[in-house]
């Protein structure tokens, strides 16, 4: 058994149990069930497994599985995660772990896999995520094992258990962050939680696991398009040029550090300037941390903690001590990415039509029945077939890249709103439009996107307009005046 280093043991408050089984020491390994942070390093829960396995001198079992039925599935999310696998099992291999990836070829064939392995460990480790599928789906994983399941929280800077409870606006969130975020800087995970340990060998997996759950084939891994093409998803919402995994995500990372951080505050909001970081899907897949995205940008900046305000006033600006850029950044990493998975933490129904502000409902009802000058469906919606320019291209762009610029995210979703005949609808729509196409769909921060587009994390604006009522209105005209998008509409509208 080797001994951890002090800088090895994951915060308490972002382990949690998941079920009350006991754990079991004469099990033969532990189990880590990657769910959602697919990644290797700066990973919490990856670490924890690491420093049980060493504590118990027991193997590593990493189970990396991909459903064929969850919602959405297609070529286009399958490639990306089957690319963050392949990744994977590059960067353990000759390490002291077993990698087990797992693809299922039907629906419900992997029913069961968990139990299964489960059986034989000495406790599991998974991720703890609090959006899309993926609660419920750990739950029920939680009720059927004998042995304890435990939940790590690597989602953010601040852990999740800390606050208490989900925040109604980004200030008083921020004012909450730089009361309490000192501590957690200091506590980052470990960039290679497998360095410098030792873990025995593991000698079998349970009989009969390869031939009823076969390991993902290298040509299923390397995502190649004839064997994705048999698979039973979506096959009409087609894979993007975008790469998955750590080492395309790496890549992106250092291109914004080096290009982009600079001018982000001046060239973020500007469709022409692509001044946005770009990270997000390796974001939402895990397979980019944003423990490592913040600790980059403050060496960037060669940043010391002696920098930070006194007080916690929750203003965006003046209190990291920081360049402008680097302010605006963390101020979308952090304030309002977590934002997003604390409202998911706390409420489970926290995309929903109800987990809207009051006003915002009231509002939005008063004026539900007002006349629309113009009203679409799904398809022409989905297609981009609008009278809008500037909503069509965004939405193209949305439909063959899988991303939508960020500014550009806030002006669709205002004009889905005022082209759908009920606000429940607008909501449904842009959902089912974002989580399809967009990469980084599915997620609590893309969720709570698309709820201030409804109000939510928002105040009344006047006047008072039709459709909208007092929700922050948002025009296309006005858009195409305020942002440089001259070259964006020519790519994704080009005038006929």
């Amino acid at each position: 058994m080797v001994n951890l280093p002090a800088t090895m043991t994951v915060p308490r408050i972002r382990v949690l149990p998941a079920n009350r089984a006991p754990a079991n020491p004469a099990g033969d390994y532990v189990l880590y069930w990657m769910v959602a942070n697919r990644r290797v390093g700066w990973n919490f829960a990856l670490q924890h497994a690491v420093q049980t396995a060493s504590r118990l001198g027991k193997p590593l079992l990493v189970l990396e599985a991909l459903r064929s039925d969850y919602p959405y599935a297609s070529d286009r999310l399958h490639r990306f995660i089957l690319q963050g696998m392949a990744d994977n099992a590059h960067r353990l291999q000759g390490k002291c772990v077993t990698y087990y990836p797992y693809v299922e070829r039907a629906p419900g064939e992997g029913k069961g896999l968990i139990e299964t392995l489960g059986s034989r460990a000495c406790t599991v480790v998974t991720d703890l995520y609090p959006g899309f599928f993926l609660p419920r789906m750990v739950a029920a994983a939680a009720r059927r094992l004998h042995v304890s399941l435990e939940q790590v929280d690597s989602c953010g800077i601040l852990p999740l258990a800390e606050a208490g409870g989900a925040f109604p606006l980004a200030h008083s969130f921020r004012r909450h962050l730089h009361k309490h975020i000192r501590p957690h800087l200091r506590t980052l995970p470990a960039a290679d939680p497998l360095a410098r340990v030792s873990l025995p060998n593991l000698a079998s997996l349970p009989d009969g696991l390869g031939s009823r759950y076969p390991v993902a084939t290298a040509e299923l891994l390397r995502a190649d398009p004839r064997v994705i093409g048999a698979l039973p998803i979506d096959h009409h919402v087609g894979a993007v040029d975008e790469q998955g995994g750590t080492s395309a995500a790496s890549v992106a990372l250092e291109r914004f550090l080096r290009n982009g951080l600079g001018r982000y505050d001046e060239d973020r909001n500007h469709p022409d300037a692509a001044g946005g970081s770009g990270l997000s899907p390796w974001l939402h897949f895990g397979h980019l941390s944003a423990h490592e995205v913040v600790r980059r940008v403050l060496d960037h900046e060669g940043w010391e903690e002696s920098q930070l305000a006194d007080k916690a006033t929750g203003a965006r600006e003046g209190w990291w001590g920081l360049s402008a850029p680097a302010q605006a950044f963390l101020d979308q990493i952090i304030t309002w990415r977590e934002l997003g998975f604390h409202a998911a933490y706390y409420d489970p129904a926290y995309a929903s039509y109800e987990a809207l502000p009051a006003w915002a409902r009231a509002t939005l009802e008063k004026h539900a029945s007002d006349r629309r000058t113009h009203l679409y469906g799904m398809q022409q919606l989905a297609s981009g077939q609008t009278h809008d320019r500037v909503w069509n291209a965004a939405q193209r762009q949305l439909v063959e890249e899988g991303r939508v610029h960020n500014y550009l995210r806030m002006l669709w979703g205002k004009k889905i709103l005022e082209w759908t005949a009920h606000p429940r609808q607008a909501l449904e729509v842009m959902t089912e439009l974002n989580d399809r196409y967009a990469l980084d769909g599915r997620d609590p921060n893309s969720a709570s996107g698309i709820s201030w587009v409804l109000g939510k994390y928002d105040r009344p604006w006047g006047p008072e307009r039709d459709v909208f009522g007092t929700v922050r209105y948002m025009s296309s005209e006005n858009t195409m005046r305020k942002v440089k998008m001259a070259r964006y509409l020519d790519r994704w509208a080009p005038e006929r």
